[in-house]
């Protein structure tokens, strides 16, 4: 590809990226530390008024937001990473096939999230449930790493897809096709079932959990410092279990800001 056209491609992809990824992150923050405290103010009568108004719109921005953020991503990741040969390390860049990988990465990510789902969906202690998967997380993190050979900046930002492909099916696969039931049950005026708020409410916290880490490893691509370092692998874990307690601490802050 001209160099020239490269350069454009990947500003432009960069640029929308960024952009509806704002608009995704924007609203499960909104949903996680602004609505949730807010909805447990609202008596019945007031969310059968508000809610059938207010939360589809939300959901429309949410939705259409992780769809984009998704696809932009992988666009830019495989002109980048793959159509560039620079997902692969050192010498094994000239050696491994980068289309193969993406196609292995891309079954990779779908059985993936087959599997946390039905972790999540069997395991009834939310606690062991999040552990299991980060096992999990870690064996395909090491799976690219020895068997793909993929080099330090490559695995921070191949870390940040899977989080983000949890995050986007998520939307899509659970917390959509939930509120769409809460909202009509809440509509009718009658109590949404108590198990689909609660299935639908785990996998949006989960998402919040998973955001921090996954912005890390947006802009981690553009230092060295830190995936280039010895213990490249050691710094990620450090860096995701930060931000899942930077995480934790923000919902304790947002169950205590006050109405007027």
């Amino acid at each position: 590809m001209n160099p020239e056209m490269n350069n454009w491609m990947q500003l432009i992809l960069r640029w929308a990226h960024v952009v509806v990824g704002i608009i995704w992150i924007g609203h499960l923050y909104f949903f996680n530390w602004v609505n949730g405290p807010f909805q447990a103010k609202l008596d019945a009568a007031t969310k059968k008024t508000v809610n059938p108004e207010l939360i589809p719109r939300a959901l429309f921005w949410f939705r259409w937001g992780a769809v984009w953020t998704w696809i932009t991503g992988i666009l830019l990741g495989a002109l980048i990473y793959y159509h560039g040969r620079q997902v692969f390390a050192g010498d094994y860049q000239q050696t491994q096939n980068p289309w193969l990988w993406l196609g292995v990465v891309v079954v990779l990510l779908v059985v993936g999230f087959v599997i946390y789902n039905a972790v999540m969906n069997a395991v009834k202690n939310v606690v062991v449930a999040s552990a299991i998967n980060i096992v999990l997380f870690a064996a395909a993190y090491f799976f690219l790493e020895f068997v793909g050979k993929f080099g330090g900046r490559s695995l921070y930002i191949h870390a940040g897809v899977i989080f983000g492909t949890i995050m986007a099916l998520n939307v899509w696969m659970v917390i959509w096709p939930a509120q769409q039931k809460i909202i009509r049950a809440v509509k009718e005026g009658t109590p949404p079932d108590a198990a689909l708020v609660a299935k639908a409410g785990l996998r949006s916290r989960q998402n919040t959990y998973m955001s921090v880490p996954l912005m890390f490893s947006m802009i981690s691509n553009h230092y060295p410092t830190v995936f280039e370092h010895a213990m490249r692998d050691l710094i990620l874990a450090v860096i995701i279990a930060v931000g899942f307690l930077v995480v934790r601490l923000l919902y304790g802050k947002a169950a205590k800001v006050p109405g007027f």
